[in-house]
């Protein structure tokens, strides 16, 4: 090369560091490409999404490329560097040439292209599958050996490089997308689809309308009484059983009967007629089963039973929705009828509230692996049936019960204001006392 001129040698030098820098980028760009963005991209044929995605369809051919690249630009980029310290400094000039050239390398050739294609992947990968795919058929003899030599040497450690790792997210997975949307996504939708992904861990027992609160016809009153049941009646479907609940006849529609009344006179015998079949749906059954059970069994409500047949209570699709979308109202504290709001920000809440409703209404923060209501949490807590007057820490909450009757908490006041944040049952245990 000693008739090179010393200008061209330092030209081909910076040409070759900036191919060196061209490939570290490209390789850090395709990589670091959100896949699900791209397939999207893809879908709407941009063409440097749908380059890109061919080349990542093998990865192993992509990156066998692009270090072929990039290693016989570094390792020319070398020699030219080592024939220009002898050419300027002699023997002397070797090491100093190695050092430098390093340098060199290490901050304009892979450092800084990298970080920029980390931070801005598609400007450096949709732009490189220009060059790296037409370059890919090229080389592609020279690159097949080197994946056949490399391949080989992962099959004997065991690997399978045709068995590509899953690309599907879990729900987790997907709940931290969603959340990490930012104002990609509304943080209603973001809320509403992330009570979609919770649906797979919430039963019917959780949502549904206890057996004590559960509210029926029963076929045996005077018929008097079921009239006027009718007419009161605030709900739209109703169970309607023969002495007990168990006994379930089936479930009516309390409009078609009303249309009825209104016609003629009416007998026990004309409304068992629009008695439809009851629906039954076992208890734990997760709601994004039961959700698809109603829409093929085309229903609205049904009865969850035990093991035994017993029954439950009722869980209606009103009810799985609103564990999507959130209660239909703007006064949480109106809503709920077991909670009343006290003038110094404390509630006096029923002991038969549930828990789930608690939290997702009042935005409270009391534990759902137990029992469903608040008074089976209390008991649950104490280990008894607490008397009035007695103080405890409920999951951070002071709580002090007000009236209990029979084998249950009537009535507690919680102080929601006052909660203790990070706390522990452990800690519960020795927060309990009685005043």
């Amino acid at each position: 090369m000693d008739h090179i001129p010393i200008s061209a040698l330092i030209g081909a030098l910076i040409f070759l560091i900036i191919l060196s820098a061209f490939f570290s980028g490209s390789e850090t760009g395709l990589v670091s490409l959100n896949r699900y963005r791209l397939r999207h991209l893809a879908k709407t044929k941009h063409h440097g999404a749908v380059r890109a995605a061919k080349l990542l369809e093998r990865p192993d051919r992509l990156i066998g490329l692009i270090l072929l690249g990039n290693n016989f630009v570094n390792i020319l980029a070398s020699s030219i560097a080592t024939v220009l310290a002898m050419r300027l400094y002699g023997e002397a000039g070797i090491a100093l040439a190695a050092g430098i050239l390093t340098l060199v390398i290490l901050i304009f050739a892979e450092v800084t292209p990298k970080t920029l294609a980390v931070l801005h992947p598609e400007r450096f990968a949709f732009p490189a599958s220009l060059v790296l795919a037409p370059l890919l058929k090229i080389l592609y003899p020279l690159v097949w050996l080197v994946n056949i030599a490399a391949n080989g040497l992962l099959k004997l450690g065991g690997i399978d490089v045709n068995k590509a790792t899953s690309q599907s997210l879990s729900s987790e997975e997907l709940r931290m997308v969603v959340t990490e949307a930012g104002a990609m996504i509304p943080r209603r939708h973001q809320m509403m689809l992330t009570n979609i992904l919770d649906l797979e861990k919430v039963t019917v027992d959780d949502i549904m309308v206890p057996r004590n609160e559960l509210v029926g016809i029963d076929i045996s009153d005077d018929w008097e009484d079921i009239l006027k049941q009718l007419t009161n009646s605030q709900h739209t479907r109703m169970p309607v059983y023969d002495g007990d609940i168990n006994n379930v006849l089936g479930m009516i529609h309390v409009r078609n009967i009303l249309q009825l009344l209104n016609q003629k006179e009416t007998t026990k015998e004309d409304l068992l007629r629009w008695v439809r079949p009851a629906y039954f749906v076992p208890e734990g059954t997760p709601l994004n089963k039961q959700l698809l059970h109603f829409q093929r069994e085309k229903r609205r409500s049904g009865l969850v039973v035990d093991e035994y047949g017993d029954v439950q209570g009722l869980v209606t699709l009103e009810d799985i929705l609103e564990e999507i979308v959130g209660e239909f109202t703007t006064d949480p504290a109106n809503h709920i009828k077991e909670v009343h709001r006290q003038k110094d920000g404390t509630y006096l809440v029923d002991g038969s509230a549930s828990i789930r409703e608690l939290n997702r209404v009042m935005h409270w923060d009391l534990p759902t692996d137990g029992p469903k209501t608040f008074s089976g949490l209390i008991t649950e807590h104490m280990e008894s049936i607490p008397e009035p007057g007695t103080s405890l820490m409920l999951a951070g909450y002071p709580v002090e019960i007000v009236q209990t009757k029979g084998n249950m908490v009537k009535t507690a006041l919680i102080n929601p204001s006052f909660r203790r944040p990070g706390h522990n049952n452990q800690e519960e245990q020795t927060d309990a006392e009685t005043t």
